[in-house]
């Protein structure tokens, strides 16, 4: 019963990326009147029962948020769930991608609890000079498979880096998963180093995949404030923080082992690798470079739903 629940609120669960914590947008009542027709008769007590064995909780509304949502929210999400189902229909990967919090790279507190003998000591300050380095993780996480791949940065998080991340993900898991897939659909917040209104995000997309790929690339953003929808932050994210709660991440060998250690019981296995290559920030991408995008814009909702087809046009 618990495995017909999940597929039921795959679509509509998310979660925070460090506690773990997982919520949902449908009420007990809604859940057990959609397991009637499959033959599963249960009431709303035993729904939250279930919930509960799955890791959700009843909680309270906090007042935190400064603004509000988005009035076209819910149609996104209506739109993001079309573009995941068709994509498994048609054996199409879909990925989820997002930055995880840059680390200082060094005998630094590392929050959360680990199970030790004795505590272990850390400076009494995080000051960027007692730093080896940083490390910026962007995250790649395969929805159908269920695989993770960290590509671990140590320059910016720029947006040249997120395309160059998501190519090389393509080059070493999602041609030999997708051996016959023309079309990659991509999940992204609608912020940070692949904002939905970054002209490098695009341009990069076009150049480093569609172009030299031949792929064409479907692309749906979050809309703002909704980031923890988005998969990668609680199927992926959320376990490596739990994985390494509590360890100084002082090295990069430790922070890859840690990536490549996180794993779950349904199944989810990560690689990681470190890119040592040096990104610059604040490369603008000119009205003409815009020009030559083979880019369409959706008519539902344009600002956050986009495709980008192969072009011989050169950058």
């Amino acid at each position: 019963m618990i495995s017909r629940i999940e597929e039921l609120m795959e679509q509509d669960t998310a979660g925070d990326p460090i506690t773990g914590l997982k919520w949902t947008r449908r009420t007990t009542e809604k859940i057990a009147e959609e397991l009637e027709p499959l033959g599963i008769v249960v009431s709303p007590k035993t729904v939250a029962r279930l919930l509960k064995r799955m890791g959700f909780s009843l909680r309270v509304n906090h007042k935190k948020v400064s603004r509000t949502s988005p009035k076209e929210r819910d149609a996104q999400f209506a739109r993001i769930a079309e573009i995941r189902e068709r994509c498994a229909a048609e054996g199409l990967p879909v990925i989820s991608v997002d930055s995880k919090k840059r680390e200082l790279v060094g005998n630094f507190k590392n929050p959360g609890t680990a199970w030790n003998r004795e505590p272990i000591a850390v400076n009494d300050h995080d000051f960027r000079s007692d730093a080896i380095g940083v490390a910026i993780p962007y995250s790649i996480y395969d929805v159908q498979a269920n695989k993770g791949t960290v590509f671990v940065g140590t320059s910016y998080d720029t947006p040249q880096f997120a395309a160059d991340a998501i190519a090389r993900w393509w080059r070493s898991e999602g041609q030999r998963r997708y051996p016959d897939a023309g079309e990659l659909a991509i999940l992204a917040d609608s912020g940070g180093s692949n904002g939905s209104r970054c002209r490098a995000w695009k341009h990069g997309l076009q150049h480093e995949i569609c172009n030299r790929h031949g792929l064409a690339v479907t692309v749906a953003h979050y809309p703002s404030g909704a980031s923890k929808w988005n998969p990668v932050e609680h199927r992926l994210h959320s376990e490596i923080s739990k994985n390494w709660a509590g360890r100084p991440l002082d090295s990069y060998e430790t922070i890859l082992n840690y990536l490549r250690t996180t794993r779950t019981r349904t199944g989810l296995r990560v690689h990681a690798k470190l890119v040592r290559k040096h990104y610059k920030k604040g490369i603008k991408i000119t009205d003409a470079q815009m020009h030559d995008l083979s880019i369409n814009y959706d008519d539902c909702l344009p600002m956050w739903n986009y495709k980008i087809t192969p072009s011989v046009k050169s950058s």
